[in-house]
């Protein structure tokens, strides 16, 4: 990975031993400015007390947001007014498979933090992405983005039929990849100096699918699942390489980068493919239209 010395790097859910603390960790280790975007600031201390262990002279920024509140992601577009030029945006926090909720804006919880959420912070920071004359944003998708069946268009706020929550998790998966490749093709018909990727990391031992379901990670069958998922998944820290790709590497707009192994579960990354409904250019419209309605914000 080459040196990142004079860039900022915004990470969002850098939750410590998960994947955006692991990113974060080896773009402060070459050097980048890493501003560390999450909801709870006591996780926020952690993550960067542990960075610093590692790397002493880490240039590290904080940023609280709660991409679940629209509203925590229009304060936490205005706070960020203070880095300055952005490099790069890692749209990296998410939710996996919780019980069913609605947040405070009336969206289901796991479209609003996996979709909606990023996609408002996106569009905020973008003037801060084209100041630094070569911006990128990395999305992180995921493997289960080929379970979706079909685009998620219908009215946000609205619950037609039974929620399954898998589904769901799987359909705002493929959400990331048709709004990255809307933002690229739309960076670069207003000829933008800012590119869009995706990654994945394949099956990493993340808390993730703990929190999800129970929302913890340790405690009981909360932490049973948690070491379950660990031993037969390849660690954090490697399910990071693929975003770390796509944020560093000399890589064309629109290219998704994942695992290099057996079905993409693990290894060294690698540019990879993703399914035909992640492909659909009218879906990546109609999502990206249905996406500035819902949050009231139109771009670029």
């Amino acid at each position: 990975m080459p040196d990142q010395t004079g860039r900022t790097i915004v990470v969002t859910g850098p939750t410590m031993g998960g994947l955006g603390h692991y990113t974060a960790l080896e773009l402060a280790r070459r050097g980048a400015r890493v501003v560390l975007a999450g909801r709870t600031p006591a996780k926020i201390d952690a993550t960067v007390a542990a960075i610093r262990e590692e790397v002493p002279d880490a240039e590290l920024e904080t940023l609280q947001v709660d991409l679940a509140s629209l509203d925590s992601v229009r304060h936490a577009g205005a706070a960020a007014a203070r880095f300055g030029p952005i490099d790069v945006l890692v749209n990296n926090a998410g939710v996996m498979a919780p019980p069913y909720s609605r947040t405070e804006d009336g969206l289901e919880l796991q479209m609003a933090t996996n979709h909606f959420g990023p996609f408002l912070f996106t569009g905020l920071l973008l003037p801060q992405l084209v100041a630094s004359g070569d911006g990128r944003v990395v999305s992180v998708s995921s493997l289960m983005h080929t379970t979706a069946r079909r685009a998620p268009l219908d009215d946000p706020k609205n619950q037609s039929g039974r929620y399954f929550r898998w589904p769901v998790y799987g359909q705002t998966k493929l959400a990331n990849l048709l709004f990255t490749s809307e933002l690229d093709r739309r960076l670069r018909a207003a000829d933008e100096p800012v590119t869009a990727l995706a990654a994945h990391p394949g099956f990493a031992g993340t808390h993730l699918a703990a929190n999800g379901q129970y929302g913890r990670a340790s405690g009981g069958i909360a932490s049973i699942l948690d070491a379950t998922v660990k031993a037969v998944s390849q660690s954090a820290a490697a399910g990071a390489w693929p975003t770390l790709m796509a944020v560093t590497d000399d890589l064309p707009g629109n290219t998704y980068v994942g695992p290099s192994g057996f079905r993409q579960m693990a290894g060294a990354p690698r540019i990879v493919g993703r399914s035909r409904l992640a492909r659909d250019e009218v879906a990546a419209r109609r999502l990206w239209e249905l996406s500035e309605e819902t949050v009231g914000l139109q771009y670029p």
